[in-house]
Order: C-alpha cells, then structure tokens, then sequence
C-alpha cells in the first residue's frame, strides 16, 4: 500500500507541477510577479526562497497555488508597487495567465498519450462481430465494418464505449460506417440487457489495432488526448444532468484505490506495463485537472476567467473587492466538496 501511495503522491506532484508551471511561466513574460508556487495544500512541509518567489510543498495533495502580486484583489497600486502588480497587467496578459494552467494540463497529457500510443497503439473502430438480434444486426452491420461516426465523428473504438456507457436513456445513436470503399448510415436504437445492466446496440468486439509509428506516433497521440478531453466533458455533463451520482466522484482517496486496483491488475504484465498504465492514469489525470479548472465557478480558473472576459466586454474590471467576495465563497464550497467527496470515497472503501 505504501508503493501505492508513493506513486499516487508523484502523479499528483507532476500533474499539478504542470498546471501551476503554466501559470507561473505566463506570468513571468508578462511580468507579473509570483509570490508563491505552492504544491499541495495547508500546512507547510518544506520550501525555500529564489528571487522574488517562494516555493512551498504542502501536507494536503488537494491542489496547489500560484499566488501573484496584487491576486488578493486591492486596487491597483501607483509608482514602484505597480511593479508586478496582477492587477496593473493588461486584461489580456492576465487571461493568457490564468488560461495557461489548464493549457499546460493539456500540453502534459498530450506528452503522455504519444507515450502511451508508442506503448499501446490505437485501437481502431472495426467491427469484429455484430450480435444476432440486436439493432447492428438489423441495421445489416456486419463483421469488418469501420464505423466512421457514432453519434459524432469517432477515431477509437473506445469512444463508442464511452458513449453508451453515458447512454442511461436508450436514446438512438446515428450511425455512419464504411464497407468495401463505400460508406453508409443508419440509425441504431440500443436495447436494454438485464446482464449487462446498461443498453447496447449490439457491437461485438473490435477486429483492428494499429501500431503506432513515425507521425501516426504523434496522430494516435492527439486521438488518445481528444478522447480523454471528450471524456472528462461527457462526464462533467452527465454529473450535472443527474446521469451520474455521488459514487462516480473521486477525491484524493478515491483516486489512490483507482492508482491501486490499476498498479494490481498490471502486474501480470510487468513492470514496464505498470508504468504505462500509470502513465496513462496520470494523462486521464491531467486532463480531469484541465477540464475541472475551466469550468465557470468561482475560485476556479474559469471563474476567473468569467470574470476577466466581463472585464473585456466592460472596459472596466468587477471592482475587485466584489470579485474577491465571489472567489472566497467559491473556495470554502469547494472545500466543503472536497470534505463530502472524501468522506464519501472512504465509505465507499470500507462499505
């Protein structure tokens, strides 16, 4: 267990390095000045000062903090004190400073999903069977068929997973595949099976895998990084329509069991499989991280940004002390969910 969290303690380390690394490199060539870069939360466990910024490893792995001169929302400062001041940038230099850690978040990822597709390769969306009496069957799909959309243009066969897993309802899915150079559509309505607990429209294993070589390297790379995004954005969907509940949310706790059962089932495949599949959470991770930011809630980068782009649209800031007021009740919401979903996720361990 201990190996376990080790290797949970370094995919949060890394993964919130890089969101913070954004924010902390924009800021630098806007000059801005950075106070304090903060991995983790809570109390202080170590750091040392360089220049002008201190760098601080925390108890708590819930996040981490790029703390700039003037962030705390006092009005612009006059003379000598504007110097760094986040407040004195320009609106668009204070966007392109917070946009960048969900940016890098996504710029991490993409790093580990070309690693995993030189790992893995790409598992392309051909049919390897279709199941009698269900809606492919009917629709006249067969075995070899290369399904092109499903729903929305697809590259992998796990988007088509991915989709009917979020299908609660049975909804029809719009189908466009391709047979012998020629292309066709159709429309399939899933059907409930009782065994499965879920709806399927009747696909039967996938009959390609590619490797990937040369710039198909770098191709499946951004296949694996979009399906990872569409992924992360499905849900947060799902969660907010009432698709998904409290069980399918993961705070520090939960994601160590998920590290644990993931390192567990790799071991059979040696080490070099364990690490890939660490890789390949820590990518699944990262994008989580960039998505979650820029959604539009206070205290969160797209918070932030919200306000920012009012800003634009203004020509004058939200007077800051408002703003501020804004963020703080986001931030203790947030860590009153952070305190729910981690309650949560020990009961769900030892239930």
């Amino acid at each position: 267990m201990i190996g376990t969290i080790l290797i949970f303690l370094l995919i949060f380390f890394v993964i919130v390095m890089g969101h913070e690394f954004g924010h902390f490199l924009i800021a630098k060539v806007n000059g801005i000045r950075v106070n304090e870069f903060a991995i983790g939360m809570g109390p202080k466990i170590a750091g040392f000062k360089k220049g002008d910024t201190e760098y601080v490893l925390r108890a708590l792995p819930l996040g981490g903090a790029c703390m700039f001169e003037g962030e705390d929302g006092l009005e612009k400062s006059e003379g000598k004190a504007a110097e760094g001041n986040f407040q004195n940038a320009p609106v668009w230099a204070r966007i392109a400073t917070v946009a960048a850690g969900p940016l890098f978040n996504f710029l991490l990822a993409f790093v580990f999903a070309v690693m995993v597709a030189g790992y893995a390769g790409a598992d392309l969306p051909v049919l390897g069977g279709v199941i009698p009496g269900s809606a492919a069957e009917e629709a006249g799909m067969q075995a070899g068929d290369k399904i092109l959309r499903f729903g929305s243009r697809i590259r992998l066969a796990r988007e088509i997973q991915l989709e009917m897993a979020l299908n609660k309802d049975g909804r029809p899915v719009a189908v466009e595949y391709e047979r012998d150079g020629k292309t066709y559509e159709t429309t399939l309505t899933p059907a409930y099976n009782e065994e499965e607990g879920r709806y399927l429209v009747g696909f039967e294993n996938y009959a390609s895998y590619e490797e990937a070589k040369g710039f198909k390297l770098f191709e499946y790379g951004w296949y694996q990084l979009r399906f990872s995004i569409k992924n992360s954005v499905m849900s947060v969907q799902a969660l907010v329509q009432g698709k998904l509940g409290a069980d399918d949310v993961a705070g520090p706790v939960g994601m160590a069991q998920i590290v644990d059962e993931v390192r567990e089932a790799s071991e059979p495949g040696g080490p070099l499989m364990v690490f890939m599949n660490m890789v390949n959470l820590a990518m699944l991770l990262s994008v989580s991280l960039g998505v979650m930011n820029l959604l539009p809630l206070p205290a969160l980068d797209g918070g932030r940004l919200v306000f920012l782009l009012i800003e634009v649209v203004r020509g004058r800031p939200i007077p800051p002390e408002k703003e501020g007021i804004v963020h703080f009740a986001g931030f203790v919401a947030l860590m009153i969910l952070m305190v729910f979903i981690m309650f949560n996720d020990i009961q769900r361990i030892l239930g």
